[in-house]
């Protein structure tokens, strides 16, 4: 029985260094992909969120205040019931809000 030219030994192993190759690249994507987020993680300190509902100014929604004492930062969210999403209204830094508060203003000459 003849053996066709795709099953040939040369053809085997050169797919099998193909693959292997490709596992390698793979491997070396997750490995960047797994300790390259826990880098940015460690830069950032875990949360400590508290979330209330209140007002927005000129609206007529509602929102959701949710506040990261931990990290200083505060986002509000309103809910669209057309479109079933979250939409975010603002980011603020307390941190920067409350060092800019410390600065002392010049008055003018």
């Amino acid at each position: 029985m003849p053996t066709s030219p795709s099953s040939s030994p040369q053809h085997v192993s050169s797919k099998l260094k193909a693959l292997l190759l490709i596992n390698a690249a793979l491997l070396a994507i997750l490995g960047m992909v797994t300790f390259g987020s826990s880098a940015l993680a460690q830069n950032r300190g875990r949360g400590e969120y508290t979330m209330v509902a209140g007002g927005v100014n000129g609206a007529n929604s509602s929102a959701a205040y949710i506040v990261d004492v931990a990290n200083q930062e505060m986002i509000a969210l309103t809910y669209d019931h057309n479109t079933k999403l979250l939409q975010g209204v603002g980011y603020r830094n307390l941190n920067l809000d409350a060092q800019s508060l410390l600065k002392p203003v010049r008055p003018a000459n």
